[in-house]
């Protein structure tokens, strides 16, 4: 007889564990918008969530640890005059985050620190090129300021948040609904899925197709894609008999799947989520109550299956921390923030270890907060990969850093082709928005003391005549 031989991995008892009820976020009317985004991003300051709100689109932004019961009345970042479809942190820096509306525009903006008094209403700039809706952001992994959207005019605009000014517009590549958008490691290439059935790989700076392949999937409904780490294409779509499959490719050889494996019978859309330092990807369903995940290595099969974790809650959407976010002295490998209908449930992927000391084999180096190039590098054609960080004295998020938007001068720049512009909230640096802060903070309070000084007045006139009255 022969022994079946147990495949070695490090990762193979990776387990799946929510936190406790207290260290959950509570009252949180979550967007109910159909639209395939996770709804939630998260880094290791903050927990950004698109949710319900009246007359536009807004979303709430929370500070990691105040966790409980969120108060009704916490300050949303509104600008949107529709509805929020996606929000991207930015990587380099913890206090910007982007977001896309339904409006047609993209606005960037700066979360203080604290909490601030009253709604965040003034994006530090606001990105206008689509004519359709943007459903879709994305951050240049290594360039400063350089900022992905994808509408449903079909069209992928590169913008250099900085100057706010339009640097690449990919037209009449997608004949179709853009479904996703994906940076490689080094941000030289984009991967885009359609409802055209097409696979792309960009060079965006070329303005060419590098690669296509069509119907990686033989099912109607939405494929995505994601770059792996080796350069390899991972897809989740459906196959004819609407089972979900999951694909792995060689983009220079794109007739063959290097892997292909059906899974189930279910209609969400699996949103893949990478680790390119552990190699393992994580599909969770809009709608399933459960995260596969499995290991993608040079060996057959490939794409080998680790685990599921599940729980009884149908997810919302969900939140994915960056690793120099995760708390390495419990061998965490991955957290996922699981949004329901009303909260947002932290889930911790952890690899059982008996030693306390740092596992430098679950924690490699891993892309820092530096970006590698700056955005003007990055468009004259430099790549360079990101700059790396050792986690094993943990990360300490740094403090506040000012995104300033300098406008060119329009006089010395030629304006983008056709109706298509940006603008900032002012046209020379933006004041510093920590500042703005602090001194609408005073102006509240002022107004508030300036309220309670009138009616102590009222009151005491009050008390006169009826003192007067007496005598």
């Amino acid at each position: 007889m022969s022994r079946r031989v147990v495949r070695q991995s490090k990762f193979r008892h990776v387990f799946g564990q929510p936190v406790k009820a207290d260290q959950m976020y509570e009252d949180i009317r979550v967007s109910k918008v159909t639209w395939d985004s996770s709804f939630c991003a998260v880094n290791p300051k903050f927990l950004a969530i698109i949710v319900e709100s009246g007359g536009g689109g807004a979303f709430m932004v929370l500070p990691l640890a105040k966790t409980g019961r969120v108060d009704k009345n916490h300050p949303l970042v509104t600008g949107h005059t529709a509805p929020v479809l996606d929000i991207d942190w930015c990587p380099h820096n913890d206090n910007v985050i982007a977001s896309a509306s339904e409006d047609t525009t993209v606005m960037v903006w700066q979360i203080p620190d604290y909490v601030p008094v009253r709604s965040i209403t003034e994006p530090v700039v606001t990105l206008e090129g689509h004519s359709k809706r943007v459903g879709i952001i994305c951050w240049h992994p290594t360039a400063r300021n350089v900022l992905l959207s994808a509408g449903c005019d079909n069209l992928v605009i590169l913008w250099n948040v900085g100057t706010g000014e339009m640097l690449l517009a990919l037209e009449d590549m997608h004949t179709d609904l853009i479904y996703n958008v994906g940076w490689n490691r080094n941000g030289s290439l984009l991967v885009t899925t359609c409802k055209d059935k097409k696979v792309r790989v960009i060079d965006p700076r070329k303005q060419t197709v590098v690669a296509e392949r069509f119907a990686p999937h033989e099912g109607l409904r939405p494929v995505r894609a994601i770059f792996t780490r080796e350069g390899h294409i991972f897809t989740t779509g459906f196959t004819r008999m609407s089972q979900r499959e999951l694909g792995l490719w060689d983009p220079k050889n794109f007739e063959e799947p290097i892997a292909l494996q059906e899974m189930d019978t279910s209609n969400g859309v699996l949103l893949p989520f990478y680790d390119a330092d552990s190699s393992i990807v994580y599909l969770c369903g809009k709608g399933d109550s459960s995260i596969r995940y499995f290991e993608i290595t040079d060996e057959a099969p490939y794409v080998h299956y680790l685990n599921t974790y599940s729980s009884k809650e149908p997810q919302r959407g969900m939140g994915f921390m960056p690793k120099r976010g995760l708390d390495v002295s419990k061998c965490e490998i991955a957290r996922f923030f699981k949004l329901h209908e009303r909260k947002c449930e932290p889930i911790v992927m952890t690899v059982p270890r008996k030693s306390d000391l740092f596992q430098d084999d679950l924690y490699p180096d891993t892309p820092g907060p530096e970006p590698a190039l700056e955005a003007d590098e990055w468009l004259s054609g430099k790549d360079a990969e990101p700059i790396l960080i050792s986690l094993r004295d943990g990360y300490v998020p740094v403090k506040n850093r000012e995104l300033k938007v300098v406008k060119k001068n329009i006089l010395d720049s030629k304006p983008p082709p056709g109706p298509r512009r940006s603008h900032s909230t002012s046209n020379a640096d933006i004041s510093t928005p920590a500042l703005d802060e602090v001194l609408e903070e005073i102006r509240v309070l002022k107004e508030t003391v300036q309220a309670q000084e009138k009616r102590i007045s009222a009151l005491e006139q009050k008390l006169c005549q009826f003192t007067n009255g007496t005598d």
